[in-house]
């Protein structure tokens, strides 16, 4: 086995200096947000594609760092490792006894081995993540004997190793990303339905926010899109709270990784007053998520408060904001729905009230409205551009437009 000097060497020339395949995964029905994303990156698009559920990129780990950083509709992000075929155990165990695991992992690491199979002759995906254990344990055990003396395995997360078997092709990844790319590292707190960073994200892009522009999310719970725009418009990173698993791999360029975050710090631009304007009628979201906004410093972007939905007027709204020069923006409507409601009678009937509400004060404003079931899709004050995902087990209908 390599001696440090030599293992350095080979962990410069076969990971920090060569180009990898990357898999971005994101939700179903988002691809194109992640994609456009990517490209504003400036990482390199010129053989990226994108598939059902994410977008394979080629690009230097570096790319790696800013991507994880920087992507606002993302969930994970896998680095490619290897892909081969094999059919029978013996041909598995044959291609994983001198796979280099030590160019990807610390002697001493907590690892977790994922096995997904389909049309395989090898099926059994405990008996595959068998293989993968004892290769990792095997190939990694003498490393203890002659490199990273200094490594504290207790100062890093658990590494993921995904291994997906099609058609008896192999394809294995370790993913760079740690916890999903939605725990922005901003709250702990969850609320009954919380949407995800992600998917609130994503609901902003549709809707046509742009940095800068007025927010009213007027039954924000946690505060999901009020935090989630507050980033966009002062231009903070999604992860700029967070850590990341590629900080503890063997490649890790802390130097790099350093300047990669000052960069992003030049382009951060807080703003003199608020443009987002968070309100629910739960006082207890309300204080929990002023907690949030002065723990992250975003006091000076969103204005907090108890109220309810119906009481509200954009004309107070518009005294708030005339420094913007905008006197519309966008509303960002997540109505509760199912258990939260009671019956489904109840629950249409809010949404009813809603519509009449957005239609009677609300004109001219943009809005994003998640609707729990199509038929109320008739009730929508303007013509709607629909979009379709999954959340929280339920299919949710997003609509988005400008009201009429």
């Amino acid at each position: 086995m390599s001696t440090i000097g030599n293992l350095e060497k080979r962990i410069k020339r076969h990971v920090q200096g060569k180009t990898h395949s990357f898999f971005v995964s994101t939700l179903p029905g988002f691809e194109q947000l992640c994609f456009d994303e990517l490209e504003r990156l400036g990482v390199p698009m010129t053989d990226a594609q994108k598939s059902n559920g994410g977008i394979e990129f080629n690009g230097r780990v570096h790319d790696c760092y800013l991507a994880n950083l920087k992507l606002r509709t993302a969930n994970r992000i896998l680095m490619r490792l290897a892909t081969f075929t094999a059919s029978n155990f013996r041909q598995l165990e044959k291609k994983l006894s001198d796979f280099p695991w030590e160019l990807y992992l610390h002697k001493n690491t907590a690892f977790e081995v994922n096995v997904t199979s389909k049309h395989s002759r090898l099926i059994h995906t405990d008996a595959i993540a068998e293989r993968f254990k004892n290769s990792l344990e095997n190939r990694l055990k003498p490393v203890a004997n002659t490199a990273e003396t200094d490594h504290d395995p207790s100062a890093g997360q658990s590494q993921q190793i995904f291994v997906r078997v099609e058609n008896d092709q192999f394809t294995v990844s370790i993913d760079s990303t740690g916890q999903l790319l939605h725990k922005r590292g901003l709250k702990t707190q969850g609320g009954k339905a919380p949407v995800r960073e992600t998917i609130a994200a994503a609901i902003l892009c549709l809707a046509g926010y742009q940095p800068g522009d007025p927010l009213i999310d007027p039954m924000c719970g946690t505060g999901t899109f009020s935090l989630e725009a507050a980033m966009i418009t002062t231009h903070i990173p999604a992860g700029w709270h967070r850590d990341f698993a590629f900080m503890d791999w063997p490649a890790f360029k802390p130097l790099r990784w350093k300047h990669i975050r000052r960069e992003a710090e030049k382009e951060i631009r807080p703003i003199p007053e608020p443009v987002i304007f968070a309100s629910d009628i739960d006082p207890e979201n309300i204080e929990r998520l002023k907690q949030v906004i002065e723990k992250t410093n975003l006091s000076d972007t969103i204005n907090v408060s108890s109220a309810n939905f119906f009481d509200l007027q954009p004309r107070h709204i518009n005294r708030n904001i005339k420094g913007t020069g905008k006197q519309q923006g966008v509303i960002i409507l997540n109505p509760p729905y199912g258990r939260r409601i009671g019956s489904k009678g109840n629950s249409d009937k809010l949404f009813e009230q809603i519509c009449e509400k957005l239609k009677k004060d609300f004109k001219g404003w943009k809005t994003a409205i998640l609707v729990p079931d199509k038929h109320l899709l008739k009730k929508i004050p303007f013509k709607p551009t629909t979009h379709h995902f999954f959340h929280g087990g339920l299919k949710i209908t997003l609509v988005t437009g400008k009201i009429r």
